[in-house]
């Protein structure tokens, strides 16, 4: 780890100067992913600033029904609050599948948002990555793949986005509020992350200088289905291969409504809404579904070792579709699949 500068910041405003003024500045809440990122010196920032001092850590109502999540509320405040386990219990179950209880009282809703890849390249200052060091390579296409991206990879990056907490928001349709130099703005959450394109580099639509003040979710309509399925080598403590997230509405025995993303198959949680739209007005019935997940991997593209996670992808689709329209949402606490 190389030394830095230590800040603390006490208002927004003084944070975001900072951030703003200084280019090798990093922010700083739970540190569960800077800190490692730092040791390995992945991330060598001139200057830490520590961000727990402002006024981001409270769940509120919102005027239209919804709650925002404050962007320095733990990842244990929002995956226990009464009125996420009710009203939106798919974003506490993704919660809970992921990480250890410890990191989840640390991590926080905007770190979350801005973890890093999880790939071994990435974190290997040793070796070339075109994320770490833009232009000097992407040795994950001919080396170690098997966690890669399967969907929305680009020929200088096939990485993939860490966060289950991501897959539920994004298919929460929910909205990202920051505050820049320019002042406020909100990005929905479709918008936030970005696929690698020409510059992997970049993993958010962040502009410089600005910092995530909150999540807003909206409000659903009643009696929707949920599941979270997490597919993983080891039953706790480990990234996922692939997860799914679904809402559904059915009245009788017709969709009326689905949103279903999926994670740790591209550079951000993947949603495809044409299929989503293929959905409503059909049965939910596994046919249906299994039409949905062709669909949706249509475009898929595997490397030399994770061609099993398209049909990984596509089963892990279809079987957190057929939870949700039972009313059977996988559990984290027994995550066993029978």
């Amino acid at each position: 780890m190389k030394r830095f500068r230590y800040m603390k910041a006490v208002s927004v405003r003084e944070a975001i100067g900072i951030f703003a003024a200084e280019p090798g500045a990093a922010l700083m809440a739970g540190g569960t992913n800077l800190v490692d990122l730092m040791k390995y010196d992945v991330s060598t920032p001139t200057v830490v600033v520590d961000i727990n001092g402002l006024p981001l850590h409270d769940i509120t109502e919102q005027p239209d029904g919804g709650l925002r999540l404050g962007a320095l509320v733990s990842n244990a405040d929002v995956a226990y609050d009464p009125r996420i386990t009710e009203r939106y219990p798919l974003l506490s179950s993704a919660i809970l599948a992921g990480a250890s209880g410890q990191l989840r009282n640390m991590a926080t809703v905007g770190g979350n948002l801005l973890q890093r890849t999880r790939c071994s390249y990435f974190y290997d200052v040793q070796v070339p990555c075109n994320k770490r060091e833009p232009g000097s390579g992407c040795p994950a296409k001919t080396g170690l793949n098997r966690g890669h991206a399967i969907l929305g990879a680009s020929p200088l990056c096939i990485a993939t986005h860490p966060s289950d907490m991501c897959v539920a928001l994004s298919a929460l349709d929910a909205t990202i509020l920051v505050e820049g130099p320019r002042g406020v703005r909100s990005i929905p959450f479709s918008e936030f992350h970005r696929l690698p394109g020409e510059s992997p580099e970049r993993d958010t639509t962040l502009e410089p200088g600005e910092i995530i003040l909150a999540v807003d979710l909206p409000l659903l309509p009643p009696s929707m289905g949920y599941s979270y399925l997490k597919i993983r080598d080891r039953l706790s403590y480990a990234f996922a291969l692939v997860s799914v997230a679904v809402l559904i509405k059915i009245d009788d025995r017709i969709i009326q409504q689905a949103h279903l993303s999926l994670g740790s198959v591209a550079h951000k949680a993947w949603r495809d809404k044409d299929a989503e739209t293929l959905l409503v007005g059909a049965a939910p019935v596994r046919a249906v579904f299994k039409r949905i997940a062709d669909r949706l991997l249509d475009s898929a593209i595997a490397q030399e070792q994770n061609g099993f996670k398209i049909e990984l992808a596509h089963r892990a689709t279809v079987r957190c579709l057929e939870q949700a329209a039972a009313g059977t949402p996988q559990s984290q606490a027994n995550k066993r699949i029978c």
